[in-house]
This record gives C-alpha cells, sequence and structure tokens, in this order.
C-alpha cells in the first residue's frame, strides 16, 4: 500500500496531497530473489542479467535508440538545456545542462477504450494517509520509531 501526506504549496498557496516513500529501497538482491520464486530462473541467475542490464541500456541508448523493455515500458536519453536568443551563440555544449534517462510506463488499451499504465493499477492501490507526526517507517520490514531506519534518498 502506498502512502501520502498533505502539503503546501507556498507559490500557489494550495495544499495537495504527496506521495511518499517510505523505509529503504527494495535492492536488486531482492528483486532477483523475488524473480527466481515465480520463475524457473535461479536467484544468482536473475541478479546476472539485472546486473548486467544498465550498461546494455546505456550502449543503445547512447546509439539514439530508445529501449523498451515489454510489460514495463520505455527508456531513452532526453537534455536539460537553456536556450540562446541569438543562432550565432548556439553551442551544444555550453547550452546542455543535464542528460537524464527518461521513462515512459508501457501502456495497454482496455477494452472500455481506456489505457492503463505498467506499474499502475489503480484499482488495487489503496492509498493511506500518513499524519504529519508519523515517523519514516518500513512497513514491510517492521521498521518504525524504534527501528534501524536510515535517511530515504528519496524521500
Amino acid at each position: 500500500m502506498p502512502f501520502w501526506k498533505k502539503s503546501f504549496n507556498k507559490k500557489n498557496a494550495v495544499y495537495y496531497p504527496q506521495a511518499l516513500v517510505q523505509g529503504k529501497p527494495i535492492e536488486t538482491e531482492s528483486i532477483a530473489k523475488d524473480l527466481s520464486k515465480i520463475s524457473t530462473v535461479s536467484n544468482s541467475d536473475v541478479q546476472a542479467v539485472l546486473g548486467d542490464i544498465a550498461p546494455v541500456m546505456h550502449t543503445r541508448m547512447a546509439q539514439g535508440k530508445s529501449v523498451h523493455i515489454r510489460g514495463l515500458g520505455y527508456f531513452r536519453y532526453v537534455l536539460s538545456t537553456h536556450g540562446v536568443k541569438d543562432l550565432k551563440d548556439f553551442d551544444f555544449n555550453k547550452q546542455v545542462e543535464a542528460v537524464r534517462v527518461e521513462f515512459v510506463p508501457e501502456r495497454t488499451r482496455l477494452s472500455n477504450g481506456t489505457y492503463t499504465r505498467a506499474l499502475v493499477d489503480s484499482d488495487e492501490l489503496e492509498w493511506i494517509e500518513l499524519s504529519p507526526e508519523t515517523e519514516d517507517q518500513d512497513p514491510a520490514q517492521g521498521g518504525g520509531p524504534d527501528g534501524d531506519i536510515e535517511e530515504n534518498p528519496l524521500g
């Protein structure tokens, strides 16, 4: 179950719900163990393949391609840049501020004509509101205010 909290946007002076990440990230080893349980592939084989996916994806995206992982979505390089008013001032290397990877979840057309995105099944998500005084915890690990929880790198 995903978590959310009420947040205040000072610029627009409005409250809005904000999704939260709880606890430590789930690491590759855990994903590999889960995948090996539902397949005929061993945990070490899954870890070996997952360990090599990033450099393979980089190689393909560096060739100007997008990468499609069936059932997951599409990955591609995008640029964060700033513009110049005069074409004579155009300098690619000076205008590129960062290279990012954009992820677009795969979508499936439903019988009613609407689409659903991979990784997002709204019908099965039960959002839980965390009160402002709730400390960061990892429900799957039994963590809590007295648990051994490190700072969340995504929070």
